[in-house]
């Protein structure tokens, strides 16, 4: 495999027309290729994401991720934008999806795309990866450990955000959902009831639950890191998108 790839740090317009700060990667060579958009982890748009973004250039995609904090100040560190981003109780949903919108958009206009556009989101990335699947026309979105796409947060929770379950019979796209067993947010039960919503709606969903995880095992600077969930959840994300994006 050819993973000679350009990545860097380009500007991509989101929601309403605001400049966003954006982590782009993609492979050099020539051949047709899907996008993925990267949704960050409510800390922030930080290093470990960025090396997601490589893995997926070094894999056959081009892959950009948005900085949602963008917002929050030019010059401003990405820790102090998260900081006031949380402040404030993360993201607008409507902001949220016009973002990615933006984010999509600038995948499709370089070279060698195939058209094809999938997104992932791990911990609020992955309940806004959903959003996003029930907001746009994509092809494939994958949900790591998304929390409050069935439940209310509680009450002490920084993250302002209304369950999307009611969204589901708009999901544009096949979905994949990777959880740990010993995650809270979501829990297994939660994991459960959006299981049996896809299923009864006729969507087209595959879901993996790993028995030795939490919430965050594919954090690789983070203690909750369970490399065997990461490894084969990294196997399964590949399965997926070579399905449905190409590469």
């Amino acid at each position: 495999m050819n993973d000679a790839m350009w990545a860097g740090t380009v500007s991509v317009t989101g929601h309403d027309q605001a400049e966003l700060e954006a982590y782009l990667a993609r492979p050099l060579g020539d051949d047709p290729r899907g996008g993925v958009v990267v949704i960050h982890h409510l800390p922030g748009y930080d290093e470990a994401t960025k090396d997601i973004v490589r893995k997926f250039a070094a894999n056959g995609y081009a892959a950009i991720c948005p900085n949602l904090y963008s917002r929050e100040g030019a010059g401003v560190s990405p820790d102090d934008q998260a900081a006031a981003a949380r402040a404030k109780g993360g993201v607008p949903d409507e902001q949220l999806v016009g973002d990615v919108a933006g984010a999509a958009a600038y995948l499709n206009s370089l070279d060698h795309a195939n058209g094809k556009i999938g997104v992932i989101g791990y911990c609020s990335g992955g309940r806004q990866a959903f959003l996003v699947a029930c907001s746009l026309q994509i092809d494939a979105a994958v949900d790591c450990y998304g929390a409050f796409v069935v439940n209310n947060p509680p009450a002490e929770f920084p993250l302002k955000a209304t369950p999307l379950i009611s969204k589901a019979p708009d999901l544009s796209c096949p979905l994949l959902g990777l959880f740990g067993e010993q995650d809270s947010y979501p829990g297994p039960e939660e994991v459960a009831v959006l299981a049996a919503e896809l299923e009864k709606l006729g969507k087209d969903h595959e879901f993996h639950t790993f028995a030795d995880a939490g919430h965050g095992f594919f954090s690789v600077d983070r203690p909750a890191y369970r490399p065997a969930a990461a490894t084969e959840g990294w196997k399964k994300i590949f399965d997926f998108y070579g399905r449905h994006l190409g590469a």
